[in-house]
């Protein structure tokens, strides 16, 4: 009876660790943006000087009259104003988040060009030189291509698996790094496709809240004075529509810019490991 041979199995130590991080922002800046919404139309737009005939009592919403600039005839939108005004500092708040968090992953000079560097280094078997590259290029690319380089030192010396398993290996360990990765780089885009739908609709809104009050008004007058009650308040509700349309408009318009610039660095993820696999299977057969 022949005798079988153990087949080698293939090791899963992996030296990709978990990223350790909340994320706080996304739960505190809402919140935070609508209340700083509200105390812009109340304590900034509603201001007693801004209007002819200020409502003295105060309140949650004083009736001011006459606005003496159009910033102030904002105020009078209604309610729906500060909630749209917290959607814009919403959509800046992530804005700027993203812009720094996208800005780090892409790292510090042309993806392209490092992983050019990275092949000529691994076709003359320097890696060392190659986890060097990576250490200067930094970013999501830089991260998964040293995740994946590691493994591919390490296999370079195993002597119990085939070449087939080694690039297993590597190619595990490259997707590893990229699922830690991704993440960081999408995270938090879904308040902005949120608010470009939700905006629009919040002004539509606060329109028809408008027209409704103005119709109304229109009923309890007559003559010239009728008609002026509902041009102005037609002005008004026209500002919501302007407001979440503007919201919306600048929320898609970085949504867009965003997933493009991630797209452009998942490729570069991707061909990174294309290149290590490709390049240990011809060097090492």
């Amino acid at each position: 009876m022949a005798e079988t041979k153990p087949t080698a199995v293939v090791k899963t130590s992996t030296s990709v660790q978990p990223r350790k991080g909340g994320n706080l922002i996304a739960w505190i800046a809402p919140f935070a943006c609508i209340l700083a919404g509200y105390i812009l139309w109340r304590f900034v737009l509603g201001a007693d000087s801004n209007f002819t005939s200020p409502d003295k009592a105060g309140g949650f919403w004083p009736g001011h009259q006459g606005p003496k600039s159009a910033l102030a005839g904002v105020y009078e939108g209604g309610i729906i104003v500060p909630l749209l005004i917290g959607c814009l500092l919403t959509v800046l708040t992530f804005v700027v988040e993203r812009l720094l968090t996208v800005s780090r992953a892409s790292g510090r000079g042309s993806i392209a060009e490092f992983i050019r560097k990275v092949q000529f280094n691994l076709a003359n078997r320097d890696v060392d030189k190659a986890i060097a590259e990576c250490d200067r290029q930094k970013g999501a690319v830089g991260n998964v291509m040293k995740a994946g380089l590691r493994k591919y030192k390490e296999m370079m010396t195993d002597q119990e698996l085939a070449t087939d398993q080694k690039v297993l290996n590597i190619q595990k360990e490259v997707e590893e790094a990229t699922a830690l990765e991704l993440p960081m780089l999408e995270k938090n885009l879904v308040f902005l496709s949120t608010i470009a739908s939700v905006a629009t609709l919040l002004g539509l809104l606060g329109t028809v809240m408008g027209m409704i009050r103005s119709f109304a008004a229109l009923g309890d007058s007559g003559g010239g004075e009728a008609a002026s009650k509902l041009s102005q308040g037609i002005s008004e509700a026209l500002y919501n529509t302007a407001l979440g349309i503007g919201t919306s408009a600048l929320a898609i318009i970085f949504y867009n810019i965003f997933t493009t610039k991630i797209d452009a660095i998942t490729y570069g993820i991707d061909e990174s490991g294309f290149t290590l696999t490709q390049s240990f299977a011809a060097n090492y057969k």
